[in-house]
């Protein structure tokens, strides 16, 4: 749990209410850019995600290629320095085979060498996990980020505003690990969510919903809070170019999990039309949701709101859910659990055992071997 502050936004501290997702400590060569300040207050950031379009080799493969060009054009002076380690290596060899006199310089004296850097030291442990640091974006210096800009537009990048450290009832408002799962199966499986009409339940910042946008016909990306929604509405502007390619539409909607009915009230900035709802009920084939399972009673709400809008669809419908199990020790069991990915299997188990003479719910897990199409770390708890 970190606090990022405004005043110093490269130190850490560390406090008991704030959660910081582990995509934004640690993201490949990339930088958090601060575009500016929400209604309540937050930092808000820009960051890009690059889609690996070129399968053919694997996950890991492609993630180090991809850090490792990247950051070769951002180290210019490398292959310098690649060069003066050869040249110590060469010196080191001749001081074993010539002894010291090898080593002295014109006037006697003699000449230390460095101990020539391993590629591993070059590597810095893993090119996958480089830790990055925001950079406050100055009013008025925008040719500084003229690339960042450019790169906007472009086919495999998807550009995000979001915050970093927020309290817990705000981690709607970053971007995390499951996000990038699901984003995964969406794009691996393409064609199958080709034309589909989709609901999103706790999209957040709408990463997923952009990627399924980008082959899908509709995707209803759903959330509560006006702040959270205005800023998924912003990051569907963002990536509008991707969304068009697809021919897709995503529309940014409000949809409380604690309420039994849709907000319909026409004052309200994020509310549902009657044509809307209908369109839901009479199209929608697919639902999904990423990393919403960290509180029990959400994790009933959304179970129970889960189960309304299933009841009230006219076709099938398939329900993707992605997940990080999080482990933690407790005092109570003196050992270390994850008791909200527990009570989230013990929920589904009884969603799947549900007597119901219209809906019968059928639960299977997906295998990982699917390719990666983000730059993560695609880690076993996921």
């Amino acid at each position: 749990m970190v606090d990022v502050t405004e005043e110093e936004m490269d130190n850490c501290t560390f406090k008991s209410d704030t959660v910081l997702s582990d995509v934004h400590l640690h993201c490949p060569n990339k930088r958090h850019l601060m575009v500016r300040l929400n209604a309540v207050g937050q930092p808000v950031f820009l960051s890009y995600f690059k889609i690996l379009w070129n399968t053919e080799d694997t996950p890991a493969e492609k993630c180090v290629r991809e850090a490792a060009t990247e950051r070769e054009q951002q180290h210019r002076s490398g292959d310098e320095l690649c060069d003066q380690d050869r040249n110590n290596l060469k010196k080191e060899k001749e001081f074993n085979s010539e002894g010291v006199e090898a080593l002295l310089d014109d006037d006697g004296d003699l000449d230390v060498v460095r101990r020539p850097r391993r590629a591993s030291d070059l590597e810095v442990e893993d090119l996958l996990r480089d830790r990055v640091y925001p950079v406050i974006l100055i009013k008025g210096n925008d040719d500084a980020f003229e690339d960042e800009e450019q790169e906007c537009t472009r086919s495999d990048v998807i550009k995000i505003e979001h915050t970093m450290a927020t309290p817990l009832e705000d981690v709607g408002k970053q971007v995390w690990r499951a996000a990038f799962l699901l984003a995964d199966y969406i794009l691996f499986k393409r064609d199958m969510f080709r034309c589909c009409s989709v609901l999103e339940l706790g999209g957040g910042t709408g990463i997923t919903s952009i990627i399924m946008g980008t082959v899908a016909k509709r995707v209803y990306c759903t959330d509560v809070g006006e702040d959270l929604l205005s800023m998924c509405e912003q990051n569907v502007a963002l990536n509008k170019h991707l969304i068009e390619l697809g021919r897709g539409e995503v529309k940014v909607k409000e949809l409380d999990w604690l309420k039994d009915e849709f907000c319909t009230d026409p004052e309200a900035p994020y509310s549902w039309s009657e044509e809307e709802i209908a369109d839901l009920h009479d199209h929608c084939t697919v639902i999904m949701a990423a990393d919403v399972f960290y509180d029990d009673d959400l994790t009933d709400a959304l179970f129970r709101m889960l189960h309304r809008i299933t009841h009230n669809l006219r076709n099938s419908c398939t329900v993707y859910l992605a997940l990080e199990k999080r482990l933690n020790f407790t005092l109570r069991h003196m050992d270390v659990t994850c008791e909200a990915y527990s009570h989230f299997r013990n929920t589904l188990n009884d969603l799947e055992n549900l007597q119901d003479r219209k809906m019968k719910y059928i639960v299977e897990p997906i295998k990982l071997d699917f390719c990666q199409f983000l730059v993560y770390e695609r880690i076993e708890q996921l």
